[in-house]
């Protein structure tokens, strides 16, 4: 692993006037420097408006392993484009040298190698020590938290959330949205925005059920450097969808898109100069609203954990991507002048967490609150024989590990695991602890149930996911990626229609074919449904990998991708 003392490559900055057509060869900037942590966090470009932009960090305060995916697939009007673009590909669009630190940060490959030489990435106080710098080059710099904050560990869950918050207050986040914020339930979610919650709360899309009324603020407007900034709120449109609706029954959500361009042209006549729409849509919505919604400058997009290291022009509206897990930090400076935005330079940092030097303040913070589990937390559970990672349309080996774990402890045929994007790699050879285990189980409806499932059902459940995946409308599209499946096998063609996607669904224990009128035990876990029962899903995975000792899995080839 390299030392502090040692040099990484990293990203420099790009920049480009209002309305040009593209940011150049980002390779030319990058141009095989070697940086020190300063050269790392770099100067910015000019401007007199500054955004610190950070997402989806899913409550992982310590540096992490991150394996980006090895399949993004993108659809209708958005296939192959970015984010849509991995490996190879990735690398030739913006110029990212193979084997370098940034191929590392950025793509897959060859990731356990580099993992081993270029060490964990994140870590909160190394974010911490990232975002003094830019205040003390820019003291006006807006910090702003796209949001899947206060989830996605064993400390956030015990404390609900809370360990999270004191956190970004420490950090001076001064505006955010939510996704799985709401998963604590919406009386949760308000004690923490009434009590403790230092951040502007932004949600233009969030609404009364009853009243059809909006329930939290829709924008803040920030004097900066003599500017005013709009900043609208834009929370996960389908949580009642994608997450469960009985824990906060009141809410309803949905894309709004009429609303948010009356919240523009609001904000707008209310004197901003400049407005930026902080939002958990997701990139390819986020695309369309660029393309549908005039008048938004800058849109600083989350939910599905892409990091880029340029933005992407959509008209006059620039799309910036800042990743998940605190792999990475945007810098945005906007050059406002006449009450407009004349240009924008974009800096992606990321957190090489043994180049950067944690700070102190917030190191000390952190270890406060992760201090009453720290013992729990640290148990060694079992080892990695095989690199596990998450991220990937179709599979991922923490999901193998949590589907056979699911057959082994729930005696079931078939195991189903959501397509979350959240949670930790580990390296082959590497411990595995209760910790590990938890930043891939973390969640307030944990319950591992058993039941069973006509094919027939199966393949509806099958189909509904996909159509949420592989939509060629942006706007129906929900940002995870396909359902994870233990057991059986399956081909699917993402260009097929609704119903046609998904063929040839087979039992892997038999070799046959899932017959539609026939019955299998299935177990899974994450149901949206009340009262679901269970075991925890962090006890199933525990027990098994114990029961394994040593957790070694063959290569994954029970689902046949048409086209990939």
């Amino acid at each position: 692993m390299i030392s502090r003392r040692h040099f990484v490559q990293a990203a420099l900055a790009t920049s480009a006037l209002y309305g040009a057509s593209g940011f150049g060869n980002w390779a030319r900037l990058a141009a095989q420097q070697s940086l020190t942590q300063d050269q790392l966090i770099g100067e910015g470009g000019p401007g007199n408006v500054t955004l610190i932009h950070i997402t989806d960090m899913h409550a992982q305060t310590q540096p992490i392993y991150f394996r980006e995916p090895e399949f993004n697939i993108g659809v209708g009007i958005h296939a192959g484009q970015p984010p849509h673009l991995v490996g190879s590909e990735f690398r030739a669009r913006f110029g990212v040298e193979q084997g370098s630190a940034l191929d590392y940060a950025l793509t897959y490959s060859d990731f356990e190698a580099m993992a081993r030489g270029y060490g964990r990435m994140g870590g909160l106080d190394r974010i911490s020590t990232v975002v003094k710098a830019i205040r003390a080059q820019a003291p006006h710099a807006l910090l702003l938290d796209g949001g899947d904050t206060w989830q996605g560990s064993l400390p956030s869950l015990r404390t609900r959330g809370m360990d999270m918050v004191t956190l970004m207050n420490a950090l001076g986040v001064e505006a955010m949205t939510s996704h799985w914020e709401f998963t604590l339930g919406s009386d949760r979610v308000n004690e923490l925005i009434e009590n403790h919650v230092n951040p502007a709360f932004l949600g233009a899309n969030i609404f009364d059920a009853e009243w059809d009324e909006p329930v939290y603020d829709d924008y803040r407007i920030f004097e900066r450097n003599g500017t005013a900034i709009g900043v609208i709120g834009q929370a996960f449109p389908y949580m009642p969808i994608a997450n469960p609706g009985w824990m906060f029954p009141e809410l309803s959500f949905g894309l709004r898109r009429d609303r948010i361009a009356e919240v523009v042209e609001e904000v707008r006549a209310a004197g901003a100069q400049v407005v930026v729409l902080l939002s958990h849509n997701g990139f390819d919505v986020d695309r369309q609203f660029a393309r549908d919604i005039p008048g938004i400058d800058v849109i600083l997009t989350g939910h599905t954990h892409d990091a880029l290291p340029e933005p992407i022009q959509v008209g006059n509206t620039f799309l910036i991507a800042s990743g998940s897990h605190g792999k990475f930090v945007s810098r945005v400076d906007l050059d406002v002048q006449d009450g407009a935005m004349r240009g924008i330079s974009h800096r992606l940092i990321p957190i090489f967490s043994d180049v950067i030097e944690p700070d102190p303040e917030m190191t000390a913070l952190v270890d406060e609150t992760r201090a009453p589990y720290a013992a729990e937390m640290s148990e060694v559970i079992g080892t990695s024989g095989s690199l596990l990672f998450r991220r990937g349309n179709f599979n991922g080996t923490w999901d193998d590990v949590i589907c056979d774990a699911l057959i082994s402890q729930r005696d079931a045929q078939i195991a189903l695991s959501p397509g979350f994007r959240w949670g930790a790699a580990i390296l082959p050879g590497q411990e595995i602890t209760r910790e590990d285990i938890y930043n891939v189980t973390a969640m307030t409806y944990p319950a591992a149930y058993r039941t069973e499932m006509t094919g027939e059902m199966l393949h509806t459940i099958m189909e509904d996911v996909a159509a949420n995946i592989f939509n060629p409308d942006a706007y129906y599209q929900q940002g995870g990626d396909m359902v994870r499946v233990g057991g059986m096998g399956y081909r699917i063609d993402p260009a097929q229609p609704q119903g046609s996607r998904i063929t040839e669904m087979t039992l892997l224990s038999t070799g046959e074919l899932v017959q539609p009128e026939q019955s299998y035990v299935v177990a899974g876990w994450a149901s949206v449904n009340q009262a679901t029962e269970g075991p925890p899903i962090w006890d199933v995975v525990e027990n098994h990998i114990r029961a394994q000792g040593t957790v070694t899995l063959e290569p994954n080839n029970s689902v046949d991708v048409v086209g990939g």
